[in-house]
């Protein structure tokens, strides 16, 4: 089973998330990787560099990040990262709709031996480490929502207090408040 964590971060908190994340050597991609991508560091310098909405953190000093090509489809030529053998942390970004409301984001990572994904080898004890260290983070510093899978982050939290809308990204999703 995955772990996932659901989680508002408005800008700042996003630039202090990645304050976090800057003591690890962490490499960006995109959901779909272009064959010229060139990854760099995830630091709060390259925040204006992150691709909009969906990208991967690879643990590069744990392990390569697994591709494959897209052989088919509107993808095809783009490189496809294996998230269940790669040493990676899926993030999904918070972002605006077009009602002006912050939409949820999460973050998604395989550290299991399933069935459902054919992963045969848990991940190693390192890159287990980081992610819970990186979830800790997030459960620390940010608010739980109501209702309590999400976390909001201080500065959305403060927004929120000033009228700004938070909506969970699923289908039809319901509005989150930070707890009280």
């Amino acid at each position: 089973m995955a772990n996932i964590l659901q989680f508002f971060m408005a800008p700042d908190d996003e630039v202090a998330f990645f304050r976090h994340l800057e003591r690890h050597v962490l490499e960006v991609y995109p959901r779909r990787v272009p064959p010229d991508w060139v990854p760099f560091r995830a630091t709060p310098d390259n925040i204006p560099r992150l691709p909009e909405e969906d990208l991967y953190l690879v643990a590069s000093e744990i392990g390569p990040a697994m591709v494959d090509k897209v052989k088919r489809g509107p993808d095809k030529g783009f490189w496809r990262i294996d998230e269940v053998r790669s040493p990676v942390i899926f993030i999904e970004r918070s972002r605006r709709n077009e009602e002006g409301e912050l939409l949820s984001g999460k973050m998604w990572v395989e550290l299991e031996v399933t069935s459902q994904t054919g992963r045969r080898d848990a991940a190693p004890d390192k890159f287990r480490r980081l992610y819970l260290e990186v979830e800790e983070f997030v459960k620390k510093t940010f608010r739980r929502g109501d209702p309590k899978d999400f976390f909001v982050g201080n500065r959305a939290a403060r927004l929120c207090k000033e009228g700004l809308v938070l909506r969970d990204s699923a289908f039809r999703g319901g509005t989150v408040a930070p707890h009280k």
